[in-house]
C-alpha cells in the first residue's frame, strides 16, 4: 500500500516522509484515531515506504521487489500483531485430524488477516471478529504473543534494512503481555520500527504509551473523502454530498452508509423503539422486555454497533435542540433520522445529556467485558426512563 492509496492525511504523510529523509523517525510510534480515519492503511503505507528499495520524495515506488511483497502483505520483515482468540476457523492437523488451536497467536490467523485487509484496508475490529467467526468472544493480545514479538525481532532482517512490527489495537493487550514487551519497545534492536495503531490509547497502560511517540489522526478532510466516495461508488449530487456530510471525515462510516443503508434503518428503528419505550416506561413494561429480547438476539458486536449508533443520535439531537437554525452546519442526520428527531430532540438537553451519554458508554463497556447483555440493556432502559424526564 502506497501513501497515495490512503485517503487524506496529507499532513501526516508529509511529516513521516520528512522524518525518514532526516533520519528522525522514532523507533516506536502510535497512530491514534477512529479506524475510518485511516490509521491501519497509513501504518502499512509507512512501513512500505520505510522498506522501499527505490523510494521517491512523496511515495514508495510500488514496483520494487519489496513493494510488490508489501502489496500482498507477504514481506518477511513485516510483522503483524492483532487481537485473537480461539475459534473453529483456526485449526491445526494432529495425526491427520483437524483440531482447534487452543492458544492461537497472530501468525495462526495471518491468512485471514491478509484476506480482510487486502479486501478492505479501512477494516474495523468488528469486521475482524466476523472474519474470525466470533460470536460473543473478544480478541486479546496475550503473553504468548508478546513472546512471539520478542523472538521475531531478535532475528536479523531477511531482505529489508528494517524490520517493522505493526500492532493493531494494542489496547487489547493484557497487562502481562504489555509488561513483557516494555523493554523491547523502549530499546528495540537496531533498524526496528514499532507502529502501534490504536483507537483508544487512553485505555492503555501509561508504561506502554509513554514509550511511543503518539500521532493523532484527524478526520479525513472533506474534499479527499468526497473524491474517495465518488470514485468508489459512482455517487454524485445530493446523494454524494449527504454521505460525505454524515460521515464526518470517517472513510469506514462513509462506506458503511452506502453499503448498509438497510442496517442503518434497522438501527434507527431500534433507537426509536428504545426512546419511545423509555418515555412511556410505566405503560409499556411488556414491550420494553420484548425490545430487550430483540437486542439480546443480535450478538455482542451488533449490540455494540447499535449502542454506538445511539450515542451518535443522542449527540445529534442535542445539537438539533440547541441550534435548530444551524442544523445544516451542525447536525449530521439523514432525512429519516431528522424526521424523528424534530419531535424527539426536546427530550435531550443540557440537564441530561451528560448522564445519558455516560449510560450509553457504560453499556458499551459492559458489552465489551462480556457482561450479560439482557441485564445491560434492561438497566439502560430503566435508567433512560428516568433521565429522559430530567428537567433542563
Amino acid at each position: 500500500m502506497k501513501f497515495s492509496d490512503v485517503t487524506g492525511q496529507k499532513e501526516l504523510k508529509n511529516r513521516f516522509i520528512r522524518m525518514i529523509g532526516e533520519n528522525r523517525l522514532p523507533h516506536a510510534l502510535m497512530l491514534a484515531g477512529q479506524p475510518g480515519y485511516g490509521g491501519l492503511p497509513l501504518a502499512v503505507a509507512l512501513a512500505q515506504y520505510i522498506s522501499c528499495n527505490n523510494r521517491g520524495e512523496e511515495d514508495s515506488c510500488g514496483n520494487c521487489p519489496s513493494c510488490l511483497k508489501y502489496a500482498k502483505l507477504i514481506h518477511p520483515d513485516l510483522h503483524f500483531v492483532f487481537p485473537i482468540n480461539k475459534t473453529k476457523k483456526l485449526q491445526k492437523k494432529d495425526d491427520d485430524k483437524k483440531n482447534e488451536i487452543k492458544d492461537p497467536v497472530s501468525d495462526d490467523a495471518l491468512h485471514l488477516w491478509r484476506e480482510l485487509f487486502l479486501g478492505e484496508p479501512y477494516c474495523t475490529l468488528n469486521q475482524w471478529y466476523e472474519q474470525l467467526g466470533f460470536d460473543n468472544q473478544q480478541g486479546i493480545i496475550t503473553t504468548a504473543e508478546a513472546g512471539q514479538i520478542i523472538r521475531k525481532l531478535s532475528l536479523k532482517a531477511y531482505e529489508s534494512e528494517y524490520k517493522v512490527m505493526i500492532i493493531w489495537y494494542p489496547e487489547k493487550m493484557n497487562q502481562q503481555a504489555a509488561n513483557k514487551i516494555l523493554k523491547i519497545l523502549e530499546e528495540p534492536p537496531e533498524k526496528t520500527v514499532f507502529i502501534l495503531v490504536a483507537e483508544n490509547p487512553e485505555s492503555m497502560l501509561t508504561t506502554v504509551t509513554s514509550r511511543t511517540q503518539i500521532f493523532t489522526l484527524p478526520a479525513v478532510d472533506h474534499d479527499s473523502l468526497k473524491e474517495f466516495v465518488s470514485a468508489r461508488y459512482a455517487l454524485s449530487g445530493k446523494e454524494l454530498d449527504e454521505v460525505v456530510r454524515l460521515a464526518r471525515g470517517d472513510v469506514y462510516r462513509a462506506m458503511k452508509m452506502v453499503r448498509l443503508k438497510e442496517e442503518n434503518q434497522e438501527h434507527l428503528r431500534q433507537f426509536i423503539s428504545l426512546m419511545r419505550l423509555s418515555i412511556l416506561y410505566h405503560k409499556s413494561m411488556p414491550q420494553l422486555l420484548s425490545w430487550v429480547d430483540e437486542i439480546f438476539a443480535l450478538g455482542r458486536e451488533k449490540q455494540k454497533e447499535f449502542l454506538e449508533y445511539g450515542l451518535r443520535m443522542i449527540r445529534e439531537n442535542l445539537f438539533l435542540g440547541l441550534m435548530p437554525d444551524k442544523k445544516q452546519e451542525m447536525v449530521f442526520m439523514n432525512k429519516e433520522e431528522e424526521e424523528f428527531s424534530q419531535k424527539f430532540s426536546r427530550f435531550i438537553h443540557a440537564g441530561n445529556i451528560e448522564a445519558i451519554t455516560r449510560e450509553f458508554n457504560e453499556a458499551i463497556g459492559h458489552i465489551e467485558a462480556n457482561a450479560y447483555a439482557r441485564i445491560v440493556f434492561l438497566d439502560l432502559c430503566l435508567k433512560l426512563s428516568e433521565l429522559i424526564y430530567r428537567e433542563n
